[in-house]
């Protein structure tokens, strides 16, 4: 079988979307699965819809990575987005056509610092991870790459600003898709951080300001990236090899905040691709952060607990969904900003994004530190609920009970504090290490002192939580009930 390539393609007769020439407009650090499954994909759909007529190079942030690859196959891969949308299994398939090819700065960095003399580059995207911002004053500016990634970027505009300095409109529209929170904001502080420690000089950190857009974004789409166990049967289907297919969910938003010139240059709109660019992105990441997260947080642990191991299987039991719903709809949209059509729609979204039958999303994974998720995606709809409307959200407040029975572990080993279900089977709990085991310090409290000592754990909460009117007596309710009933009947409680 032919590898994947423009010249396999022309012969097999492919008569989709194509382009093989363009100026290289985008620079992108990352190669991985997710920036080809997400920008690249928006990239090669504004090429398509906008006449956009732009290539990404793509530099590989880290040493071991997929250039060779990528170059063999001219940077074509297949990209196959599947889940539910409207009630209906999807499968889309789609050649990616936007990459021009992969470099490697480990092994020829001057072919990633000429890409600045090129007066068509304009636009930087990255996902070097949430470690990937950081500064490292280690990092000298004569490091043939600089270890870290803003210190690459910042070699980069320096060779940009030699280049182009004196001419206005040559700096970048960077989008930094990092999950942390200001992103760009984030970025931009460890690069202007090495201008300084580097004696690049005023004027460059001047043109950094005025020349430059460090945008923060919210990216929002499950990849599931190579389908190892489906390539085979994928490639004989398609009529070629292709050694970098990249899956994942039909569902993806992405929220850039810039200027709304960004609009124009960036004309996502017109090519009906769900982008937003706004002066403000952190409205639509706490929707993002409180409903899908804060909804698989708040269920999975009593789901489990209730004899359930996959999101999409929870998704048809009557009572776990609408226990999902109930918190959704009830007790946590009632405590965002974002116009009610847009958190309903968004809301919807997610029943059949956890629906996506090539998705096997295993609670126990979903499980790992499930602390700090509660705190981070649940607590705030706790706390807004209450202050909104004097009373306690019913299957929030259960949720926090499902925490703590989950928790409620036997036996501490190297590989966490282990617990067992209803029906005797066992299950690791995973969390760091003061955590598991302050849950096994109290795995022999009643169920009241037990709720008394997590709720009154400011270090684990920042915040006594026993100050909540009402709170702890209902948790510990709850948590006998889970003893006594079980979780599923928690649970079912809870909808009436």
């Amino acid at each position: 079988m032919e590898k994947l390539c423009y010249e396999t393609l022309e012969k097999l007769g492919f008569d989709g979307y194509l382009l093989k020439e363009a100026p290289e407009r985008v620079l992108q650090f990352g190669e991985g699965n997710f920036l080809r499954a997400f920008v690249d994909y928006f990239i090669d759909v504004l090429n398509e819809k906008t006449g956009f007529n732009s290539k990404v190079v793509l530099c590989q942030p880290i040493a071991p990575g997929l250039a060779d690859m990528i170059n063999e196959q001219e940077g074509l891969y297949t990209l196959f987005l599947r889940g539910f949308e409207n009630g209906q299994k999807v499968n889309d398939k789609r050649v990616i056509s936007c990459v021009s090819r992969c470099l490697n700065p480990y092994t020829d960095y001057e072919s990633v610092l000429a890409c600045a003399d090129n007066p068509d580059l304009r636009y930087i995207a990255c996902n070097t991870t949430e470690a990937g911002i950081t500064y490292d004053p280690s990092c000298q500016f004569t490091d043939v790459p600089a270890d870290s990634y803003p210190g690459k970027l910042t070699q980069f505009l320096y060779r940009r600003f030699e280049k182009f300095g004196k001419e206005a409109g040559k700096g970048f529209v960077i989008l930094s898709c990092e999950l942390i929170d200001d992103n760009g904001k984030e970025l931009e502080k460890c690069v202007l951080k090495y201008a300084e420690q580097w004696n690049l000089g005023n004027e460059f950190t001047a043109w950094i300001k005025a020349e430059n857009i460090f945008c923060s974004t919210l990216v929002d789409r499950i990849v599931t990236g190579y389908p190892r166990n489906e390539a085979a049967a994928i490639c004989e289907e398609l009529g070629y090899q292709d050694n970098i297919i990249d899956t994942g969910e039909v569902f993806g938003f992405w929220v850039i905040e810039g200027p709304d010139s960004l609009k124009k240059e960036l004309p996502f709109e017109e090519a009906g691709l769900p982008v937003i660019i706004c002066n403000d992105h952190k409205p639509y990441k706490q929707r993002k952060v409180r409903i899908l997260n804060g909804a698989h947080t708040s269920f999975v642990l009593g789901a489990y607990l209730s004899g359930q191991d996959i999101v999409r299987n929870c998704m048809d039991d009557e009572v776990i969904c609408g226990f999902m719903n109930k918190t959704i709809y009830d007790e946590i949209i009632p405590t965002l900003t974002l116009p009610k059509e847009e958190l309903m729609s968004f809301a919807a979204s997610v029943t059949e994004r956890f629906k996506n039958p090539f998705i096997d999303h295993a609670l126990l994974s979903i499980s790992l530190n499930s602390t700090s998720k509660w705190k981070a995606r649940v607590m705030p709809s706790l706390k807004s609920f209450v202050e909104k409307t004097g009373a306690l959200p019913k299957c929030i407040t259960a949720s926090f009970a499902f925490y703590i029975a989950f928790y409620n572990g036997m036996n501490l080993t190297e590989d966490g504090l282990v617990a067992a279900r209803p029906a005797g089977d066992e299950y690791t709990i995973k969390d760091d290490k003061p955590v598991l085991q302050f849950f096994y310090d109290h795995k022999d409290d009643d169920a009241a002192a037990l709720v008394h000592a997590v709720c009154t754990n400011a270090e684990f909460w920042d915040e006594d939580l026993s100050e909540i009117p009402g709170f702890e007596a209902a948790v510990a309710g709850y948590l006998t009930g889970i003893k006594e009933k079980g979780a599923y009947e928690v649970m079912k409680e809870c909808l009436n």
